[in-house]
């Protein structure tokens, strides 16, 4: 059976920590979608570990993982990426594994992707420019090319692979105009790079089917958030894939009847990267306390993240959706020093209450926000290793939201490090 983590709110509530702590008592991490516009740090032992695309449960070295169908890789990202957690120690033979399914993601991605927000936005949209979205672009139109095409070693392959990425390049230069770029030494990159990406490609639905048949504790590390969702997200203001339970299925292959929990990591406030409108966000001293203490910037892009209250709103939302079985407080330390908290129950519009989160970004724009205050608990809670030794200041606000919510909180992180997660 599997179990899921996933982020509830914009991302960066992080994931990764809780992600690692689980690792302990798992066989299998797998990533279902994305790709390495995500960001997960996760320090052990004093050393920090940043992941973008490779699953978290690397850190393990028991742990065998698995880069899943539904995510869209950059090769050569993935073995920087592999390269630099490899030399901080982390043994990686033989425990990562790359979907041949996966679609590939080349630098015209990223130049696309750069080109298509300045057109549509003016650069406001908060991309990564990692040509996350137009490679799922060319995957729904079916102009994508996949990792067996890259690999393939049957005959006739190379050329296939040599004429679908021609096409792919024509199509960008029809569509944004002549641009720099380097046809022919990307086919030479690229057929050292086939080489190279060759042992780590498996078919993942074998692979996860495996594993679920041998009774393997499996465990799926969701990407981005909820409110990234390309359906339930803040649109356009999202990313370009299911960041919900449902690209939990369809990214991996696994039916619904193989998923026993469902986790929800939601930081103790709320935080986003990038545009869009965000109710509870503080353009005051409240959001740059929020930004300072809680260290606020995007490990993929360096960005200063937006904050605000907790929006339970939001939260409220995500829970319907992703069905969650319990969830995972995060980064809760940062509110130590408050005398008072505020935390979003309701929007009005119009003088009306919402009964859920708006699809329409006029309205949320536009909402008046409900807050109920707590009080704080103004004194550190960072060595706290037990709900017991949590002040009660502290025990109320996590009430509040579990009642809220229905939802009962199963973890509580208090700091940066693996040990400073309290499990409830």
């Amino acid at each position: 059976m599997a179990s899921v983590v996933i982020g509830s709110q914009w991302g960066d509530e992080g994931k990764g920590k809780l992600v690692d702590i689980l690792c302990d008592k798992i066989d299998v991490c797998a990533r279902c979608q994305g790709g390495n516009n995500a960001g997960h740090t996760i320090v052990v032992n004093g050393i920090k570990y940043d992941f973008h695309m490779l699953p978290s449960g690397l850190v393990n070295p028991e742990c065998v993982n698995l880069i899943g169908s539904g995510v869209v890789v950059h090769v050569p990202s993935f073995f920087s990426e592999l390269e630099a957690i490899v030399s901080k120690g982390l043994n990686a033979d033989n425990r990562i594994f790359v979907s041949s399914r996966c679609h590939l993601v080349f630098d015209v991605h990223q130049i696309a992707d750069g080109l298509h927000e300045a057109e549509l936005s003016g650069g406001a949209l908060g991309t990564t420019r990692r040509g996350i979205g137009p490679a799922y672009s060319t995957k729904a139109t079916r102009s994508g090319i996949r990792v067996h095409h890259l690999v393939s070693e049957e005959d006739g392959a190379w050329e296939e692979f040599e004429s679908l990425f021609r096409s792919l390049v024509s199509s960008f230069k029809k569509r944004y105009g002549e641009f720099d770029y380097d046809v022919e030494a990307e086919l030479v990159r690229y057929k050292q790079l086939a080489v190279k990406l060759r042992p780590y490609v498996t078919d993942a639905v074998s692979f996860m089917h495996e594993a679920l048949d041998a009774k393997k504790r499996i465990l799926v590390e969701g990407a981005n958030a909820l409110m990234l969702d390309l359906d339930f997200g803040t649109y356009p203001y999202v990313t370009s894939s299911n960041t919900s339970i449902g690209g939990v299925c369809t990214g991996l292959g696994l039916p619904p009847q193989a998923i026993k929990e469902v986790i929800g990591v939601v930081k103790a406030y709320t935080t986003r990267v990038g545009a869009g409108p965000f109710p509870t966000e503080q353009l005051n001293e409240v959001g740059e306390t929020l930004q300072d203490v809680g260290a606020e910037y995007g490990v993929t892009t360096g960005r200063k993240r937006r904050c605000g209250w907790l929006d339970l709103v939001v939260l409220k939302y995500s829970a319907r959706i992703n069905g969650f079985t319990s969830i995972n407080i995060t980064k809760l330390d940062v509110l130590d020093g408050f005398e008072e908290i505020k935390v979003a129950v309701a929007y009005h519009y119009k003088g009306q209450r919402l009964t859920s989160f708006p699809e329409d970004l006029r309205v949320v724009e536009k909402v008046e926000v409900e807050y109920v205050t707590l009080q704080g608990w103004k004194t550190s809670i960072a060595e706290c290793r037990t709900y017991e030794e949590l002040p009660a200041a502290t025990k109320e606000y996590l009430k509040f939201i579990e009642e809220f919510l229905g939802v009962k909180v199963g973890y509580i992180g208090v700091g940066p490090a693996r040990a400073a997660m309290i499990e409830v």
